[in-house]
């Protein structure tokens, strides 16, 4: 379910660098993730982790939608390559780019990743291993927001 809601972190990152008017810029993509088919517990708990983060500052969170200004970017090994899928790697350059995960945060993906003992890993393997490191006490910036869990209230 975790994976789930990385979705909607990378839809309303997505859609925030998108939109010109800021007047009822969350209340459309609320409800054009409720029309995707995400549950409203699922959308409550995106933008609060999301504001979580970025202390409830939203013109923080809009100037760091968007490409990443960072000059580096990680290049895979050739046995990460062996292991980590293509569409798998490019995700996780997603999650960079919209800022969702930082460098350290993307070195631990790709080090579980290479720790699972699987022969290949999909994209739905890193979506599950990324979000993991996003809502892990260690992995999350906030610090407050663990696991998503179904039927939760959020405060």
């Amino acid at each position: 379910m975790n994976e789930r809601v990385v979705e909607i972190l990378v839809y309303i990152m997505t859609e925030m660098d998108g939109m010109n008017s800021q007047s009822d810029k969350l209340e459309v993509i609320s409800r054009d993730l409720l029309q995707r088919g995400y549950s409203q517990h699922e959308i409550s708990f995106a933008f609060s982790w999301l504001f979580e983060r970025y202390n409830g500052e939203t013109e923080e969170l809009q100037r760091n939608t968007g490409a990443s200004h960072a000059a580096a970017f990680r290049v895979l090994h050739e046995a990460e390559r062996m292991i980590i899928a293509r569409e798998a790697y490019g995700y996780l350059l997603q999650l960079k780019q919209l800022r969702l995960l930082n460098d350290m945060q993307i070195e631990f993906v790709i080090e579980r990743a290479m720790m699972a003992g699987l022969s290949r890993i999909n994209e739905a393997e890193i979506k599950a291993l990324a979000a993991a490191v996003l809502f892990s006490p260690e992995g999350a910036s906030a610090g407050s927001f663990f696991f998503f869990e179904e039927n939760k209230t959020i405060h």
